[in-house]
């Protein structure tokens, strides 16, 4: 297990960096692209390059958020069922997961064995297979990170259950005093006690 916590903790670091390279470049992009139209002098690769940068922030970052648990979840959906059933539910939503990651693998490989020789329009050096790579490349790492993920998500179903965002867990029980302490305020408005 701390083998596993190793190469995930690894993972995170190089997605964490690729995602934070991306962010630069694209917010220098943009702000290259609104300069030279600014100047009355647009760069007519801005746009382009933007759009895939763009396109490559949301698929590293969303393999970030794998690795890190971050996606839209249902745990109270989850943590209501008792964990004798979810434990299949997690098992079968896992491999629905990495099934869809799979299947966009594969097709985002065909992609670019179908754009072989394009180019972008603006950049004609630029490939078009290397701008479309980051579809299987980033769906691999997406199921990479959702297997290394996979034991902690498993002893959370077969434990107590999940609690994604340790905040929450700590503003639950004040929220609750604050609603029961509103609740008893209302109450005694209502009777008019003090």
């Amino acid at each position: 297990m701390k083998t596993l916590a190793v190469i995930r903790a690894s993972l995170d670091r190089v997605l964490e960096a690729i995602v934070v390279v991306l962010m630069i470049a694209l917010s220098l992009v943009v702000t290259v692209g609104f300069a030279s139209r600014l100047l009355d002098m647009p760069l007519s690769w801005t746009g382009e390059v933007a759009a895939t940068g763009l396109a490559w922030l949301t698929y590293y970052g969303g393999a970030l958020a794998a690795s890190k648990g971050a996606h839209i979840t249902c745990p109270n959906i989850v943590n209501m069922m008792p964990p004798a059933l979810r434990v299949p539910v997690i098992v079968l939503a896992e491999i629905f997961t990495i099934a869809f990651f799979v299947l966009l693998a594969w097709t985002g490989y065909q992609v670019m064995v179908i754009l072989e020789g394009s180019s972008l329009v603006s950049l004609p050096s630029v490939s078009q297979q290397l701008t479309q790579s980051v579809i299987p490349i980033a769906s691999v790492l997406f199921i990479i990170a959702e297997l290394l993920r996979f034991p902690e998500t498993l002893a959370c179903a077969r434990g107590a259950g999940f609690v994604h965002e340790p905040d929450l867990e700590e503003e639950m029980p004040q929220s609750a005093e604050t609603i029961e302490d509103s609740s008893a305020s209302a109450r005694r408005d209502a009777t008019g006690e003090r």
